[in-house]
This record gives C-alpha cells, sequence and structure tokens, in this order.
C-alpha cells in the first residue's frame, strides 16, 4: 500500500511539474478585433520608450513571496497595443474590449481595456526586455509580460508570451 500512496505522489508531482514547462518565445502577435495584425519580437522594443523598476516581488495566489526581479526594464503593453489599433469607431464601445495574453504552454490572462488604458495598472503593465542587466533575448523565459501592481504578481506574470488576442464582449441582448 505504501508503495502505491509513493507512486501516485510521483505521479502526480510529474504531471504538476509539467504545468509549469513554458517554451520560450522570441516574438508575439497581437490579433482579434484589431484594424492591423502586428507581430512583435524583443528588437521591436527599441522603437518604445522604457520603463525601469528597481525590484518587482513576484507573490504567488496565496500571496506568498516565491522571488524577486531586481533592476527591471521593459516596454508599456498600451504602447505596442496603439500600434495595432483596436476595430472601431466609437470611442464607447472600448470599454466592450479585453485582451487575452497567452502563454507558449496555453496560460491565459485577462486584462479590459479600461485597466489598460484608463487605470493606474496600464503604467505599469509591461514587456519585460531586461532583467539584472541580461537582455530578455537570452533569458530562458525570453518574452514575458508582468503587472507589478498587482498584489499577487505571479498571477499575472506570464513567461514565453506567444499571443495577444484583442476581443469584444459580445451583446447580452
Amino acid at each position: 500500500m505504501k508503495y502505491l500512496i509513493l507512486l501516485s505522489i510521483l505521479c502526480v508531482s510529474q504531471f504538476v511539474s509539467a504545468q509549469h514547462d513554458t517554451k520560450p518565445t522570441d516574438f508575439f502577435t497581437v490579433e482579434g478585433k484589431v484594424k492591423q495584425t502586428i507581430k512583435f519580437t524583443l528588437d521591436d522594443a527599441t522603437a518604445f520608450n522604457s520603463i525601469s523598476f528597481d525590484s518587482i516581488v513576484i507573490y504567488n495566489h496565496l500571496v506568498v513571496r516565491k522571488s524577486v526581479l531586481k533592476k527591471v526594464k521593459g516596454v508599456l503593453l498600451k504602447d505596442i497595443l496603439a500600434k495595432s489599433s483596436f476595430d472601431t469607431n466609437d470611442p464607447k464601445s472600448l470599454s466592450e474590449y479585453y485582451i487575452t495574453c497567452i502563454a507558449s504552454d496555453g496560460y491565459k490572462v485577462v486584462f479590459s481595456w479600461n485597466e489598460i488604458f484608463n487605470s493606474g495598472i496600464g503604467e505599469q503593465l509591461f514587456i519585460i526586455t531586461d532583467v539584472d542587466g541580461i537582455k530578455a533575448s537570452s533569458l530562458s523565459q525570453r518574452i514575458a509580460i508582468i503587472s507589478p501592481s498587482d498584489i499577487a504578481t505571479g498571477r499575472r506574470y506570464v513567461h514565453g508570451l506567444s499571443r495577444i488576442v484583442v476581443s469584444r464582449v459580445e451583446s447580452l441582448n
């Protein structure tokens, strides 16, 4: 019986660790309800203003400290999204848009248009370009996005960002 329990624990631990196996990405696309699909590489980041943080503490869903990113630089997601233009001519309808950031392993996080363009979150939500003086292209995760103003920062810290899909809430009528 002990061996059966041990085998079960080993199988579950292998399954859980496989969920965190994210393939590094060298670019991501912005697609969906946009006027123009764009492909963003880390080299494209030089065309945008850079922001920096001395350090960002990564907290898990239980708000337990997991790690610290030091000397972090990046470009704001809202600046990148502005290049693709949302597919609407009515500014009022922008409140119906949401942005899904998808990692190479399928992990997804969602932001509303208002979070990004109409709140303090958008002033800090960024694509990481450097950590501790090392270019993101040399990091194991490559392209990553983080929202440092979140309480549990790890929840929306997406490694291996591969796609950003812009969507509009469907009419509920």
